[in-house]
């Protein structure tokens, strides 16, 4: 590592106005005429061989040319890159064995504002038509925005004037999803359609406009586990304890808390415009200007079963003296498996059985625009660029409540075997009492706006000196993000339900549980809690709700680009530079220090890093290259987690939630090493090695806080976990040119990545979890062909397990599971005009399955979305 150190030292070399390399002395190869996910391929391997740092492309000159439905689908694929999903889609990237929390997104190299409460970017907001190319920048330069420790992933819109491509683009077709087929009164086929008007007004002009439409209806089934009683967050000393002996052996044993079945009926409405206008008078001045606007709305309908609330668990009646739960778990015909002294599987009597019928919308809105001017002379070139982005959410979740209760529940979830429910009685046939308070949650409201400016100079030095050009530039920006949420809880009239509102049904796929019960949720809470019962007027303001974070960042940079013959007889380009970051936040909150008693907070917190970088190309012709770079990196802390807030649970065990206003930014020192071989066109092997010494890292820890006399275990987010994650990753593609006849139209494109590393979580404190986003083995087959208009990819998609945040709350952390996924994706061009596509995702139909506390045997969640089914046909002209 020493003499590639060195190395980089010595050339790190150019950027964006380094000269290029002498030509190479190329293969003599038969150049063919490629179109469509061929083309894609080759371009976006000249996206990677042509830059300075170490980058993975998606290339899509051809508006529509992907052959995923989000751009979150299509990163997936890529070396080292994973996606967790949600709802049944790709969702938030964690690249290189790290996080969500730690991978910046931009649109147009333009930080964007988030509906999430955090800072990350749900990648699937953004169809795949609105997208020229993406890339996912490994290594860091000077001039790039600072926030990715673990990548920066840009998606590029279209620029008008450059497009080369038919003016108008349509399509559209229906998308079933066989997930939900089971599920009563539901319809699982949507659609989706996109519009696209590329024109050039004159040769010095052009515009683009882009619409999209798409309605998803991808019911599922989720199986969840609520956890044991022997988290960090135990009574405090001379309180209730709420573990007991339940074998008599001497050894403290844990019970679960329960665990929920729910369907979900999903209808999820994505509309979406974005438009770009390019001018260019002269060979010296070019304006662009580019919006996005994205309007997501979902109505989820559930029909959940929630198993031993009142006495499974801890929630049971428990008899004598011997512990807590003793009288369930040992009472006549009962039995029970430990594993690790917690109990996984069980028969148990006279158990709480739960109807939660529920109603969840969400309402969410995202506008990103720009406006960039460059201006180009004999040898300064000066960039401005002013950006605006406002992310808005709002969300209500409704809820009745009723019970019944079997003579005997049996349960088993332990590892390797499909979570198993199953009651002595079915509960359509059980009286349903109305006797449990019910549930609205919301309105809750997030907002979050971006403000940024940037002025880029770059002065071109010419000549024959190694020095090729600097550039140095300022950025500004001002975020704000804030929260509130209201709720309250109607309650219960004690009436049973009657039957001829109810209907029974099961789940063919996904965990093994009794029928689930289903009505209309509005008729059966007129009978549970009376007229108006979801009143809106009737909500409160949770107040440790109540949050609002402001963060102010100046960042100056410069970078030297310089280019020249190196050793080996190879061609160096590269930059070295550095750049200064100043942060600035305000936090308000409220912060509660007794039952009810709330005070208004404000805390400051200020801090500046310096962040060099530098990076090396070395280029030995015949398409060999090498790449180095070092750099030092920052992500700032998640925006919810500055948050000033606290809650406490004014019960035991005595528990509460905080943020923390005076967190300090992941930080890591990085170094990148990779040697690339583009022996073809669209041919390519390359070996990557990284290593990052991550410090500052941010988890999760309990801390005991006492207030009023009563000590309170508070879980809050905190600095720590100083480590070191490396890994390697390894890419081979080819066009099968080497086989004869129709052989020789297919292909490969495949990835493998693994990652190593010493850092933990905070939590179990007995045995915390892996670092979250560490899948130690990831792999990526796609074998692929294309011959006269005909295209075809059959997907291979493998994660070994890793940590990850389920949710929208940073401490509920699960582990993954292994996950290997099937797609398949083809097309067929009709002529230049008509084209048709079909599509299956998760041919196998992967369940998701996450367990708890570094404990397979402890089941998180298990959820069996289904198959998606598209069939779309493209008109170009």
């Amino acid at each position: 590592m020493l003499t590639a150190v060195s190395g980089l030292a010595l050339f790190a070399a150019a950027g964006a106005h380094a000269q290029t390399a002498p030509a190479a002395e190329a293969s003599q190869v038969e150049e063919v005429v490629v179109t469509g996910v061929r083309k894609s391929l080759r371009d976006a391997l000249a996206v990677k061989q042509g830059s300075d740092k170490v980058v993975e492309a998606i290339s899509a000159k051809d508006i529509g040319v992907l052959p995923d439905v989000t751009i979150a689908e299509s990163i997936a694929r890529l070396p080292g890159v994973n996606a967790t999903r949600d709802r049944g889609n790709d969702s938030q990237a964690v690249v290189r064995g790290l996080g969500a929390r730690l991978v910046l997104g931009t649109i147009n190299n333009r930080e964007v504002a988030s509906s999430e409460p955090d800072r990350n970017v749900r990648w699937e907001i953004y169809p795949s038509e609105v997208v020229s190319g993406v890339e996912v920048y490994k290594s860091q330069s000077a001039d790039l925005i600072a926030g990715g420790v673990a990548a920066t992933i840009n998606i590029n819109t279209i620029a008008p004037l450059d497009y080369r491509g038919p003016e108008f683009v349509l399509r559209a077709g229906p998308v079933f999803y066989d997930g939900g087929k089971d599920i009563p009164n539901y319809k699982t086929t949507g659609y989706r359609g996109s519009g696209s008007w590329v024109h050039k007004l004159n040769d010095d002009l052009a515009v683009v406009v882009g619409v999209t439409a798409q309605r998803q209806k991808n019911g599922y089934g989720s199986f969840t586990g609520w956890g044991y009683n022997d988290s960090n967050a135990r009574p405090p000393a001379g309180a209730s304890d709420y573990s007991s002996d339940v074998n008599h052996d001497g050894k403290v044993d844990y019970t679960p808390w329960g665990a929920q079945m729910s369907a979900s009926r999903i209808d999820q409405k994505r509309t979406g415009i974005s438009g770009g206008l390019q001018y260019k008078p002269t060979d010296r001045f070019e304006l662009k200007a580019d919006a996005l606007y994205s309007k997501i709305k979902i109505t989820e309908v559930q029909d959940q079963t929630v198993w031993g609330a009142n006495n499974w668990g801890n929630w049971n009646t428990g008899t004598g003296n011997i512990g807590w739960n003793d009288g369930t778990y040992n009472a006549p015909g009962a039995s029970y498996t430990l594993i690790n002294n917690a109990v996984v599987a069980a028969r148990l009597p006279f158990s709480s059985v739960q109807t939660v019928l529920a109603k969840y919308s969400e309402d969410k809105d995202l506008f990103a625009g720009g406006l960039n001017g460059k201006w180009t002379g004999d040898v300064w070139t000066v960039t401005g660029d002013v950006s605006y982005s406002k992310a808005k959410r709002t969300n209500t979740w409704k809820a009745v409540r009723f019970e019944a209760w079997p003579a005997w529940t049996t349960f088993d979830w332990r590892a390797g075997v499909t979570p198993t429910i199953t009651t002595s009685e079915e509960s359509i046939k059980l009286s349903q009492t109305a006797d449990l308070a019910g549930s609205h949650d919301g309105p809750e409201r997030l907002n979050d706006e971006l403000k940024a400016a940037t002025l880029d100079f770059a002065r071109d030095f010419g000549g024959d000196s190694v020095f090729k050009s600097v550039q140095f530039g300022a950025r500004v920006s001002d975020r704000t993000k804030d929260h509130v949420s209201f709720s309250f809880a109607p309650a219960a009239t004690g009436a049973t339900i009657p039957t001829s509102l109810l209907t029974a049904y099961k789940l063919s796929d996904g965990a093994n549980v009794p029928a689930l019960l289903t009505g209309d949720i509005d008729k059966i809470a007129a009978v549970a809690y009376g007229a108006n019962a979801f009143d809106v007027s009737k909500a409160t303001e949770e107040l440790a709700e109540r949050w609002a974070v402001n963060e102010k960042v100046y960042e100056g940079y410069a970078k030297l680009n310089f280019a020249g013959d190196s050793f080996g007889g190879s061609w160096a380009t590269g930059n070295i530079g550095a750049r200064l970051v100043h942060t600035e936040t305000s936090s308000d909150g409220q912060q509660q220090d007794t039952a009810s008693v709330f005070k208004a907070v404000t805390v400051d917190n200020s801090y500046t890093d310096l962040l060099p970088s530098a990076n090396a190309k070395l280029d030995f012709g015949g398409g060999k290259l090498i790449r180095l770079g070092l750099a030092k990196v920052i992500a700032r802390p998640p925006l919810d987690e500055l948050r000033a807030s606290r809650s406490l649970a004014n019960w035991s065990p005595w528990t509460g939630s905080a943020g923390n206003p005076k967190l300090k930014p992941f930080e890591a020192i990085q170094f990148d090493a990779s040697a690339e071989y583009y022996f073809r066109p669209e041919a390519l092997v390359a070996l990557s090695y990284y290593y990052k010494d991550v410090d500052s890292y941010i988890g999760w820890k309990q801390s005991p806080v006492t207030f009023g006399g009563q000590t309170y275990t508070v879980a809050s987010p905190a600095n720590g976990g100083s480590g070191h994650i490396q890994g390697v990753e390894a890419t081979f593609q080819t066009p099968f040119f080497f086989l004869p006849g129709p052989l020789s139209k297919f292909g490969i494109y495949s990835n493998y990545a693994y990652v190593e590393s010493n850092l933990k979580e905070f939590s179990p404190a007995n045995n915390p979890l892996r670092m979250t986003g560490l899948a130690k083995n990831t792999a990526t087959v796609d074998l692929w062909y294309s011959n006269a208009g005909f295209e075809a990819r059959l997907g291979w998609k493998y994660h070994s397990p890793m940590t990850v945040i389920y949710g929208w709350n940073g401490s509920d952390l699960q582990t993954l599971e292994t996950e290997k996924t099937l797609d398949f994706s083809s097309s067929y061009q009709i002529n230049e005009t008509i084209g048709v596509r079909f599509q299956v995702n998760n041919l196998t139909n992967q369940e998701l399955r996450m367990y708890r506390d570094n404990d397979p045997n402890r089941i998180g969640r298990y959820d069996s979305y289904g198959r998606r089914y598209l069939v779309d046909v493209t008109v170009k002209f």
